[in-house]
């Protein structure tokens, strides 16, 4: 039962493909709980359950799905068609908002959750609980402009913005990429926007850090690069290529840890393990604790995928992104707009390859600031502008 000393925050990650979506809202979650509040997440991530859940903050389980296509999502492990799957999601979703009765309803990314299964509760909320305010949560960027316009007038999802949310927060620099004038925002949902920045990531104590060191079996003079594809649904290529470049090396001058992610298909996955294996290199598919990890590597080589590029600007590693293409343009714009800030290195999907993939790793081993010269300069400010806003909530509730 809510109390007036309690304050409830219920957040939504529909966590369809990768870790990205699952890893903010745990960043935001873990940050939020330390403001006295009760924080309970819905998601769908197969993986939720791995993750260390501080004090104030829990979880309910909607059953998963997997993205085949931008429009195409089959259940991920129960045998039940896409429809009858979605409508357990959506009751799921409705009752645990009407037993919470949350004060602060944050909704990441996706406007209408995974097909429209979250507006039935802004409804509710809307009508049921006017004095809750419903939060929407985008990334930096989403798509290209074109596809992004095309696509939210096709599903509305600017009428949505205007009429069941209550502020929309971006967790990105203006300066850097603007959606208002990119996604061609009108100005009724343009004054609901604010521009938190970037979402840091918590540093690793040096304790963990010795601790995983010891763990990789990587001594402090030897230099390491650490490769990741997130979730990995679609980083075989990547990881195809930075093996065939070890292959090519007679005496690789680092050492490498390659972390696969937790959705590449098995026989892939286990090719690179093979693989990884003969050249001396570590392999993980999945770690819990990327953060340290990372704090490890001398050079990061990832795709750039959002959380993966706050992780790696918060512990100020040199990296070098590559990008997918496909089915959006998302990490490559990030990836473009970051190296024109010198704040990553970057090599274009359609240029990878094992020796432009060692040309770019040895050159940000040899010097990490030649390309990276903007790190020192980077601010995270998102977690402190979500912190205000709450303190503004609260206070204005009081």
């Amino acid at each position: 039962m809510v109390t007036a000393s309690t304050y409830n925050i219920l957040m939504y990650s529909h966590d369809t493909y990768g870790l990205g979506h699952i890893r903010r809202t745990m960043a935001i979650a873990s940050h939020l709980r330390g403001h006295g509040v009760n924080v309970l997440l819905l998601t769908g991530s197969p993986l939720v359950g791995r993750f260390d859940f501080p004090e104030g903050v829990d979880f309910v389980r909607i059953p998963g799905m997997i993205k085949k296509t931008n429009e195409e999502y089959l259940p991920l492990s129960i045998r039940l068609s896409a429809r009858h799957a979605l409508n357990i999601r959506r009751n799921i979703i409705v009752a645990t908002a009407k037993a919470f009765q949350p004060h602060l309803f944050i909704v990441d990314k996706a406007p209408l959750g995974l097909k429209r299964e979250v507006l039935p509760t802004l409804k509710w909320l809307k009508r049921r609980m006017p004095h809750c305010r419903t939060i929407l949560g985008l990334r930096d960027i989403m798509d290209d402009s074109e596809s992004t316009r095309r696509e939210w007038r096709e599903k509305g999802i600017y009428d949505v913005l205007d009429k069941y949310y209550s502020e929309i927060w971006v967790y990105g620099n203006r300066d850097y990429y603007d959606p208002i004038v990119e996604y061609d925002i009108p100005q009724s949902v343009s004054e609901k926007m604010v521009f938190t920045g970037y979402i840091p990531r918590a540093q690793p104590r040096r304790a963990k850090m010795a601790e995983m060191r010891e763990e990789e079996r990587i001594t402090k003079k030897e230099r390491l690069v650490l490769v990741t594809t997130g979730g990995g649904g679609d980083g075989y290529p990547l990881m195809d290529a930075y093996l065939t470049m070890l292959e090519n090396m007679e005496e690789p001058p680092f050492r490498s840890i390659l972390v696969s992610g937790p959705f590449m298909p098995k026989p892939m996955r286990e090719e690179v393990h093979r693989r990884a294996h003969k050249v001396k290199a570590r392999f993980h598919h999945f770690h819990r604790r990327m953060e340290a990890l990372m704090g490890l590597a001398d050079v990061v080589v990832s795709m750039g995928g959002y959380n993966t590029t706050c992780e790696i600007l918060s512990l100020c590693k040199p990296s070098l992104v590559v990008p997918r293409e496909e089915p959006r343009l998302e990490q490559r714009i990030r990836a473009e707009v970051f190296k024109s800030h010198g704040l990553i290195e970057f090599l274009p999907w359609s240029e990878l390859s094992p020796d432009s993939l060692g040309e770019k790793v040895t050159a940000l081993i040899d010097n990490p600031n030649g390309c990276c010269h903007g790190i020192s300069d980077f601010r995270f400010t998102g977690l402190e502008v979500i912190s205000a806003r709450l303190e503004e909530f609260r206070g204005q509730d009081s």
